[in-house]
Formats: structure tokens, C-alpha cells, sequence
């Protein structure tokens, strides 16, 4: 998802915790240059490689979390849902999860499976601090001064107050036109209210009335919730060849739309893009 709320969210092929912070970057194939190995020439950057189907990882999620907000910035947390990044995790080389590894200009330093207790975690933590003292060139945190008024639309959105964060965010782009994170999160906080309100059944409407544009649309906004992205664009695609005149604009309309709540660099963005421009010549 576009804008730095990130739902990467409805894309959040869930990170641990909800929307990054405190818990971490989550890193894809897009970031994982400037979060991982750049990051690492400044701070040391220890990379959680998990699946949100293992309580043992999110634990683990946790524990470093709280870890890193702790320590203000001398390392990084970064975090890779395998599930959802498996050639990322391929560049680990990674067999099992959870699967911790540090890095630090580049080069991995030291690495560990499975849970550990805090107090081991502590001086894990250490001791790579300790080993890479002096060597880079953070010093401490890179972070800029966090915006009152970001903040607390950020809170708001996490907190579900869709209301709330709206206006929020509304009032953020009042005072700065060209604010690309207060645009992306109205463009996220409009889908999740148009989406939350649609009930199960949308689907078996949409499938018992095919060339129905409104069911499909419900349809389609469902399965994005569901994490269902390439089906969602597909059936929009598919109603796309089957209208014309008016409708189909309508349906050309809201698969743009649905297209900008992500990333364009996405995977499966990119290969619905390609399907939709086949589908109009």
C-alpha cells in the first residue's frame, strides 16, 4: 500500500503487531535494499524472518520489539513475513522460523533459530552492538522528529477510528497539499470503510450473479481483505472484457483505484496491470 501508514497493509499479509513502528520494518523485495542493506552501513540490523502462522514468531516479534524501542535506534528491527516474501527469504537462506539474523555493512554477523528468552535475547543484543561499536556510520538514531499531527492520525488509523483518522489526515492535507502519506491513507481509510461494511456473503452473490457490477465490486473488496489480491483483480479484469460504454468505465475506474492502495512495484500489481491492458486491446 502506498503511503508510509503502509497498511502494506491491507497488504499486511499481516505484519506482527499491526502497521510497522514498534515492531519493526517489514521488508519486501522493494525495501530490502535501502531497509536492510543500506540501513546496515548506519546501524546494525537484526532480521526476523517469521510466519504469522507460529506463535513462537510472534512472541519472538514482540520481545525484539520491545527490545529495539528500547535501545532508540542503535539497531534496527526488520522484519520478513516468509509467507508473503518467499524469494526474500530465499536470500537468507533460511529452512525454519523463526530464524534471527544481524547484519551490519552488508555482511550477516551472527544468526539463530527459534525462541529465546529475554534475558538471552539481551545480551545477544549486546554483544552485536558491542562488535560493531564505532564501525558504522549511525552512531545512534536516524530518525527524523516524529510530526504531533502524523502521529496521532497514525494512532487513529491503527486504532481503527476510521472517522477520526479521515479527518485527521484531511486536515494534514489541508496544510500540505502534497503530503503523499496523508493522500494514501484517505485512499486506505476509504477502501477499509467501504470494505468493513460489506457482509461474508458478497462472494456467493458475486458468483450466483456474474454480471452483476456492484456484486462483483463488494466481491472484490472482500477478497482484498482477505488477503485474496490476485483474485480480487482478477475477477475485475474478467468483468472488464465482458462490458462496454459506461460500465465498463466504472469497472476500469475501480480496479485503478484498487491498483493505487499498493505499492506499484508489487508483484501481483504488475502482473494485474499487465492482464487489465490485455484485457482493453
Amino acid at each position: 500500500m502506498t503511503g508510509a501508514v503502509d497498511l502494506s497493509g491491507l497488504k499486511q499479509r499481516t505484519q506482527p503487531g499491526g502497521a510497522g513502528g514498534a515492531r519493526g520494518i517489514e521488508v519486501t523485495e522493494t525495501n530490502f535494499e535501502a531497509e536492510v542493506l543500506v540501513r546496515s552501513s548506519q546501524v546494525p540490523v537484526v532480521v526476523l524472518l517469521w510466519s504469522p502462522r507460529s506463535d513462537a514468531c510472534v512472541k519472538l516479534a514482540d520481545a525484539l520489539g520491545a527490545l529495539a524501542t528500547g535501545d532508540n535506534g542503535t539497531w534496527s528491527l526488520a522484519t520478513v513475513n516468509v509467507d508473503a516474501e518467499p524469494r526474500v527469504a530465499a536470500m537468507f537462506g533460511v529452512e525454519a522460523v523463526p530464524t534471527v539474523i544481524a547484519l551490519a555493512g552488508g555482511q550477516p554477523l551472527a544468526s539463530f533459530e527459534g525462541p529465546q528468552p529475554p534475558e538471552q535475547l539481551r545480551r545477544w543484543i549486546d554483544s552485536l552492538l558491542s562488535a560493531t561499536a564505532g564501525k558504522l556510520g549511525g552512531g545512534g538514531s536516524t530518525e527524523q522528529p516524529a510530526d504531533p499531527a502524523l502521529e496521532a492520525a497514525r494512532e487513529m488509523l491503527d486504532a481503527g477510528d476510521f472517522p477520526g483518522a479521515f479527518d485527521a489526515y484531511q486536515a494534514i492535507l489541508a496544510a500540505d497539499p502534497g503530503n503523499a502519506e496523508a493522500k494514501g491513507a484517505l485512499r486506505q481509510i476509504t477502501f477499509l470503510q467501504r470494505a468493513s461494511a460489506h457482509s461474508p456473503d458478497v462472494l456467493t452473490d458475486a458468483e450466483s450473479a456474474p454480471g452483476d457490477i456492484d456484486a462483483a465490486f463488494a466481491a472484490a473488496d472482500v477478497q482484498i481483505l482477505s488477503q485474496d489480491i490476485a483474485g480480487a483483480f482478477d475477477r475485475l479484469i474478467a468483468l472488464v472484457k465482458a462490458t462496454s460504454g459506461d460500465d465498463r468505465t466504472r469497472v476500469r475506474t475501480r480496479l485503478i483505484e484498487l491498483f493505487d492502495l499498493f505499492d506499484p512495484a508489487d508483484p501481483e500489481v504488475v502482473a494485474a496491470r499487465r492482464k487489465f491492458a490485455n484485457a482493453l486491446y
